[in-house]
């Protein structure tokens, strides 16, 4: 029979029993015809035909049931009968189905909400055509990552071989002027190829043209679908409108499409093109033109067939053999080599560690509620033995009592995974809530359909497994010998295996605690770090210049960066006069912002260093009073004040980390050192300044020089303003930008934060693991709780009759309270043993995210060892206290 016949065969066998049963009486007694009239044909009376067919076919009932059982329908039918049998069963027992359930629901929550985090940034491909075909490159610093010059990518571009397309992009910020307040624009600047090296195209209009790039090009801007909706409604008509950004026209040529995720800078909203010149970099190199500034990024597109093996080597190989026709300043040489990445590999890298921390937690959050599980279902086994005995003893086959019991712990399961759904949609509502900035692929996290197939896979796998641990312990002699046994001995083998679960609770719970331990020590030691100034009562905020006021003008060389420091300065005398300010100052780079630190680091070089010597440094331009504002230590010297005009001696302040290392054995006051330009005067260090930290509480970049904004080389188009208030510093935030519009309403204002916030920012991606295992932690010591209370209740209901003979014989309250605990805390002893071994290993995997403490910090394991017993004795103390209680007659005259 065909495999389509049988199943219509079975659909229809399943929804008409009724007729089914019909047929196959009518099959059964054609058949009894036919038999009866081969009979009178050999000879046979009547009736001794009919009695020769009854006796050839049998009882006819049974030949019923055998006809019935063929077919797939039939196992289909019996599961349907287990499956309302289980759910019978699960409802007569409301406390164990409830605590079950939630146990799964929690653990299948967690593991696929973590898992709906992590697929789509370290698992998942791309939504790219061929995503394994676009690459990264960095230049190394530091063996870190750092960005290129577009000078790198244009000799890149013309010498390698391996690459289909290339591309450059670097952040843009433009100002969108017309009827309502300003609006600085999040987008990127990029090379034509920008969307060939993606693989996508625009939903409306069309891509950048190869004409449409360098200084003289026309001004062109693409749309991203965000941006189209909120400003434009979705008008299909835009294409071909002129865009106001920084006082210039731009033709809108394209929209992106809906889907379109850009991974490389997710808050885009606009993209236009590059205004270098190509031609004007070779063979003149000028040092300091913007071109050779390291501050773009590169990616490329690989030739089909081409593999990532063959174009790292050969970008290697450019790297390591410069040509004369490809002249490179010191900075950007290459000498430290280039780092190559596929893309899902490079916006993944800084948060791996921590996302593979998270997964192995909820792994074991997900074990020990599945411990829990196995240790109910096998209490709910001792209860059940009596009627296990009863079926077998009527008849069930082993097989088929097993497959009951696997039935009713998928069923168990499945209503566990139903509920982790619901769990999940609200873990990953609170994961995203609770990300830290920078988190790849926030969009993308979802309860996708990868998630669901997970959570039905592990719901599966569950189902299964804490069905068969219980379905071992029955064998057919103990079905049938358990009519002849009392429950308690019965169930000493069960015993054995639920301390061995509870002791594995307790090694579970124990690691997650360690390691939730050593985040949370880590935490307050880094908190604990001074950062160099002084957070308390600090608002700040960024203020970009846009406009054509602050061009350079042919005619009058340096016209642009008079007017920027016009403005800046007026706005800094408006914000001062606000009431609650007590101090206000600007800076180029802002302590724990999200400033670019590549932006602000420039080379310095000091007499002493020779020609060929210099550092990389932090270039802080700031306006008088900035240190002060920002309470910032004087160690020796002056800070700058308004004596350092423009027509002063350039005058300069360095941290002391820099002062200590430059000039270990001398004063550095009055020493001088060249900062960017080696063709500018000479600054006079007039004092030393504490150490600040730029980008992270857990990073020493301490060199850093401090300038006067009247006397750099080149005047910032963004600077951040940090104001002291007397008041609470947000409050003051509505006034300060009133102030600061006052003298231009045109120019933007973002960023506005206080510095706590920053303080808190920079530190979110350990705040958010240290949250997720904590929330592990807490949830494994309370699993791990009930399971040592299961435990021992049911070991005291087991012991009944011991406790009661003991306390006839003379023990005392005492001593049979001290017998239950001393069960209880070995088994968290056990388990304790058995978790520092676990602990010690998995807390070496947290070594990236630790701060100031060794992975075997002593302290933090004494104190979760502490916990971990104090809550022990708690879950043991109602077992205990009620088998104290126990009354030995009642118990005697009940055995």
């Amino acid at each position: 029979m065909s495999l389509w016949r049988q199943l219509a065969r079975g659909i229809r066998s399943l929804f008409h029993q009724t007729q089914t049963n019909e047929e196959i009486a009518a099959e059964i007694h054609q058949y009894l015809e036919d038999a009866t009239a081969a009979g009178i044909a050999r000879g046979l009376s009547l009736d001794e035909a009919i009695g020769a067919a009854r006796l050839e076919l049998g009882n006819t009932s049974a030949v019923h049931e055998q006809v019935r059982s063929y077919g797939w329908e039939n196992g289909f039918r019996s599961f349907l009968f287990d499956l309302r049998y289980a759910a019978r069963q699960l409802c007569h027992h409301p406390g164990f189905t409830v605590v079950s359930v939630s146990t799964l629901a929690l653990g299948i929550g967690a593991s696929t909400a973590i898992f709906s985090a992590v697929n789509p940034i370290l698992f998942s491909p791309l939504p790219y055509p061929h995503p394994n075909r676009i690459l990264m490159i960095w230049n190394t610093y530091q063996g870190a990552r750092s960005e290129l010059s577009f000078g790198t990518f244009y000799e890149l571009t013309r010498r390698s071989r391996s690459f289909e397309a290339m591309t450059v992009f670097e952040p843009w910020q433009p100002t969108m002027t017309g009827d309502r307040l300003p609006e600085r624009l999040e987008g990127q600047s990029v090379s034509t190829a920008f969307l060939r090296v993606l693989g996508i195209a625009p939903r409306l209009g069309r891509d950048f043209l190869p004409s449409e790039e360098g200084s003289r090009a026309p001004r062109r801007v693409i749309l991203s679908d965000r941006l189209w909706r909120r400003i434009f409604n979705r008008d299909r008509s835009i294409i071909g409108r002129e865009l106001k950004l920084d006082d210039d026209n731009y033709t809108i040529i394209g929209v992106m499409p809906a889907e379109f995720e850009n991974v490389l800078a997710p808050s885009a909203d606009i993209w236009t093109t590059q205004r270098y010149d190509p031609g004007t970099l070779i063979p003149s190199v000028d040092s300091w033109a913007w071109a050779w500034g390291l501050h773009i990024q590169i990616a490329g597109r690989l030739k089909p067939g081409v593999s990532m093996d063959q174009a790292v080597n050969e970008l290697s190989q450019i790297a390591r053999t410069p040509w004369p026709e490809f002249p490179r300043p010191r900075w950007a040489s290459l000498n430290h080599g280039l780092i190559i990445d596929s893309l899902q590999v490079d916006i993944a890298h800084t948060v791996k560690p921590a996302l593979l921390a998270i997964l192995g937690a909820v792994v074991l959050v997900l074990a020990i509620a599945c411990v829990n599980v196995i240790n109910l279902l096998l209490a709910r086994c001792t209860q059940r033995r009596g009627e296990f005995a009863v079926r077998a003893a009527l008849g069930a086959s082993r097989h088929r009592v097993l497959r009951q019991l696997i039935t009713e712990s998928l069923l168990l399961a499945g209503l566990g995974g139903i509920g982790g759904i619901g769990v999940a949609f609200v873990g990953v509502r609170t994961l995203i809530f609770l990300s830290p900035p920078g988190l790849p692929r926030l969009d993308a996290i979802a309860v996708d359909p990868a998630a669901l197939a997970f959570a039905l896979a592990i719901t599966t796998l569950i189902g299964m497994f804490t069905g068969l641990v219980p379905a071992a312990h029955l064998s057919r002699a103990e079905l049938h010998s358990a009519l002849h046994q009392s429950s308690r001995r019965a169930a000493v083998g069960q015993s054995l295996t639920r301390r061995a679960l509870v002791v594995t609770s307790v090694a579970l719970a124990f690691v997650l605690l360690i390691s939730a331990g050593l985040l949370l020590h880590s935490m307050q030691r880094l908190l604990s770090v001074d950062p160099g100034f002084n957070p308390d009562h600090l608002l700040t905020m960024q203020v970009q210049t846009s406009g054509h006021q602050f061009d350079e003008l042919p005619n009058a060389p340096g016209a642009g960066d008079a007017a920027r420091r016009r403005f800046f300065e007026q706005a800094l005398e408006a914000v001062r006069r606000v009431p609650t300010v007590k101090q206000a100052a600007f800076t180029s780079l802002l302590a724990l912002s999200d400033d670019p630190p590549v932006m602000g680091m420039y080379g310095a070089q000091f007499e002493s260093d020779g020609p060929n010597g210099g550092r990389n440094v932090f270039r802080y331009a700031v306006s008088p009073l900035y240190c002060q504002a920002m309470g910032i230590a004087l160690r020796s010297g002056r800070y700058l004040d308004e004596r350092d005009s423009e027509t002063a001696p350039y005058a300069a302040l360095i941290s002391e980390s820099l002062a200590r290392s430059q000039f270990p054995a001398q004063d550095p006051i009055g020493k001088r050192l060249h900062v960017g330009p080696p063709n500018r005067p000479w600054y006079t260090i007039v004092g030393v300044v504490g150490d600040v930290k730029q980008t992270s509480l857990a990073i020493d970049e301490p060199d850093a020089v401090y300038l006067s904004t009247r006397q750099t080389w080149f005047a910032d188009d963004a600077l951040s303003f940090v104001i002291r208030t007397s008041a609470d510093a947000a409050s003051a935030a509505a006034a300060v930008k009133s102030a600061i519009w006052s003298i231009d309403r045109n120019q933007p204002i973002v960023r506005v934060e206080t510095m706590k916030q920053l303080v808190d920012v920079s530190e979110a991606e350990r705040r958010f693991v240290l949250v997720l295992f904590a929330a592990f932690g807490i949830t494994a010591l309370l699993l791990a709780a009930v399971g040592i209370y299961g435990v021992l209740s049911g070991s005291v209901n087991e012991r009944m009759r011991e406790i009661g003979v003991r306390a006839a014989l003379g023990a005392s309250r005492r001593d049979i309270l001290s017998l239950i605990l001393r069960d209880g805390m070995i088994l968290s002893a056990a388990g304790i043993a058995i978790g520092l071994a676990g602990a010690a290993a998995a807390s070496q995997t947290l070594t990236t995210l630790l701060f100031g403490i060794s992975p075997l910090d002593p302290s933090t394991y004494l104190g979760v060892v502490a916990l971990l017993v104090l809550v022990a004795l708690t879950a043991c103390a109602t077992p205990a206290w009620r088998a104290a209680r126990v009354d030995p007659s009642i118990t005697l005259r009940a055995d």
